[in-house]
């Protein structure tokens, strides 16, 4: 039996951090699969990339939350004849407001996304990542440190992503395999329309651009970091969540997202039942 091929695995790669991280890893000189909704936008990033002269990603249009389709995702791994040595987990997706007013059944697919989405491909492929020397990349946030009104949700999915990069990274050190949390603050992407925040109102002396956040998180993950929280104001913002107790702090967040305007959320199109097929590495 013939060798599988090693690549780089990236979910949510349409857009935002994704895209950024799958500029930064193609430039480096890795092969690449690309795993998405909507496929133009994958496509299009494909094509960017191939005309760089990097080799054309691998484009997986498909609902990652849909019946068994991590399952399938394998499947189409295996029959292109590659492996992953690295996993980029980067889709997900948050909602802004209070949870007692947003849609429950979205809420609950958020959870589905960011966090059992994220743990199966996490899991999945331990024995390729193993084999490679690779291990997996997954956004979390800078919410992931403290509880956070107004996006209660989204912020214990993410404090599950810190916690479980952080726990396997010492699990799965003895087999060769990294894990990173990477840590954003504000980063100006589709993640706040897909949210319901008025964009304009949340950039601060904390923002970063997705190329700089992508630029940092790959720089720690080759160098083995457990959590990367990119920019230097983020940074100080981590400490003060260390330093003051929650109870103090908690007011302040609160105080600061009361002062952002909530907006409807953008739901995505729905999703084609089948995925359309796979197209091949040159």
């Amino acid at each position: 039996m013939a060798a599988l091929s090693p690549v780089v695995l990236i979910t949510g790669a349409s857009s935002g951090i994704g895209a950024a991280l799958a500029r930064r890893f193609a430039a480096q000189g890795h092969d690449l699969v690309l795993v998405a909704l909507p496929e133009p936008q994958l496509a299009a990033l494909a094509e960017e990339i191939a005309a760089t002269g990097r080799n054309r990603p691998l484009v997986v249009p498909i609902d990652l939350t849909g019946i068994n389709a991590t399952g399938r995702l394998a499947q189409i791994l295996a029959a292109h004849g590659v492996e992953p040595e690295i996993i980029v987990n980067s889709a997900g997706f948050g909602l802004f407001g209070p949870a007692a007013e947003l849609d429950r059944n979205e809420q609950l697919a958020m959870i589905d996304l960011n966090v059992r989405v994220l743990t199966d491909l996490s899991l999945r492929f331990i024995d390729s990542l193993a084999r490679h020397r690779g291990g997996v990349l997954s956004v979390a946030s800078l919410s992931s440190f403290v509880p956070v009104p107004s996006m209660a949700v989204y912020g214990a999915t993410k404090a599950y992503v810190i916690s479980l990069c952080e726990a396997l990274h010492r699990e799965l050190a003895p087999k060769g395999v990294r894990m990173t949390a990477l840590c954003p603050g504000n980063v100006q992407t589709g993640f706040q329309l897909r949210a319901g925040i008025d964009g304009g109102r949340v950039r601060g002396f904390a923002f970063s651009s997705p190329e700089e956040v992508a630029r940092q998180g790959y720089d720690g993950f080759m160098r083995g970091k457990r959590v990367v929280i990119p920019g230097f104001g983020n940074k100080m913002i981590r400490l003060a969540m260390r330093v003051l107790p929650r109870a103090l702090f908690l007011p302040i967040i609160a105080s600061h997202l009361r002062r952002v305007r909530r907006l409807p959320p953008v739901r995505p199109a729905p999703a084609p039942a089948v995925a359309a097929p796979a197209e091949s590495l040159p």
